[in-house]
């Protein structure tokens, strides 16, 4: 593989999880049927409806708090040569929140992240700050650790998620979520296919279940095996279009998509399979899994933006259309994706 492939891979990775969530942005909250009604399988960037009761009013293309808390954990990883300082997380998501507040949708953050702020605020960061974070606040934003870290051995990827996590989500259930995005995007980013892809993180997934709180929630490994086995089954016969249909469906209504960790991360990797399953090699198309995540309804920003993050490692971020990418960095100056990729593999080159 050679180095220029490799870096390709980490863009996409940013890239895609960019696209994923400006593409989710208009139809998070609303339901699976409400999203077909208002705009059918999500082919372009919509702004965000005025009725929205999380994002009204943002323009088209616009990012929300999985891609700039993404972002901010990038740039804390390089600037602590690989290691995400607590203190320095917190200050610098305290600073979003007031960031977002004075922009009129602080609504965009999570529970979990929230309550963890508060937490940080009042005593510092400490271990039991995340202590009842177990959403998919972890999962969201654990790309960047994915690019800075080689997914061998995995117990040293494991370690960079907790350690990375655990001020806002320092459950075994959010931290299992977290580490299997990173060790997908991981694995991608060495050349891995699809196959190796969905071991690789459901591995990941049961190591990082051993670590943090525990908190009642089922098993995300065993929740994200079966999700993609249910999507094949009930996707493997018909047209694309009939495909898509059933597996949305089948997403929506068993696998989950709100912003549990335990439904919206097995969903991600659901939509990777039915991205393949509707085309033999469509996980790779990053543009089409982030459609596809976007359709849901339910946290789809979230689960497009987890998705397409594995999927631009997978595919590059040439699998992008040019286009999407340009409206996307125009709607949001100053996220400088392709040099933060960069930051980050010279760190994993290091290791």
């Amino acid at each position: 593989m050679t180095a220029a492939t490799v870096r390709d891979r980490a863009r996409g990775a940013l890239w895609g999880l960019a696209v994923g969530d400006a593409l989710g942005m208009p139809t998070e909250g609303l339901s699976r049927a409400a999203v077909l009604v208002r705009y059918g399988l999500v082919d372009r960037f919509h702004p965000g409806p005025t009725d929205s009761e999380i994002a009204p009013g943002l323009p088209a293309a616009h990012v929300t708090d999985d891609t700039d808390q993404a972002v901010i954990v990038g740039r804390l990883l390089v600037a602590g040569g690989g290691r995400v300082d607590h203190a320095d997380l917190a200050e610098e998501l305290l600073a979003w929140q007031e960031r977002m507040q004075a922009a009129g949708v602080a609504s965009l953050l999570g529970p979990s992240t929230r309550r963890a702020l508060e937490s940080i605020r009042a005593d510092g960061p400490s271990p039991t700050s995340g202590r009842w974070g177990d959403t998919n606040g972890a999962a969201m934003r654990i790309a960047p650790v994915g690019i800075a870290v080689p997914g061998r051995p995995l117990a040293t990827l494991v370690d960079a998620v907790v350690t990375t996590s655990e001020p806002t989500h320092n459950t075994h259930v959010a931290l299992a979520g977290a580490a299997a995005v990173a060790a997908g995007v991981s694995t991608a980013i060495d050349g891995g296919n699809l196959a190796a892809v969905l071991d690789a993180a459901a591995l990941a997934a049961r190591a990082g279940a051993e670590r943090g709180f525990h908190t009642t929630a089922p098993s995300v490994a065993a929740r994200l095996e079966n999700a993609v086995r249910l999507v094949r089954a009930e996707a493997g016969d018909g047209d694309p279009e009939e495909r898509i249909d059933a597996g949305c469906e089948v997403i929506d209504e068993v696998v989950g998509t709100s912003m549990a960790t335990q439904e919206s991360v097995p969903a991600a990797f659901a939509v990777l399979a039915l991205a393949d399953t509707v085309r033999p090699g469509g996980a790779a198309d990053p543009w089409l899994v982030c459609r596809l995540g976007a359709s849901l309804g339910g946290d789809s920003d979230t689960i497009a933006a987890m998705a397409g993050a594995v999927s631009g490692a997978l595919g590059g971020v040439d699998a992008l259309p040019a286009a999407a990418r340009e409206q996307v960095a125009a709607a949001n100056p100053g996220l400088a994706l392709d040099a933060l990729a960069d930051d980050l593999l010279a760190l994993r080159d290091r290791r």
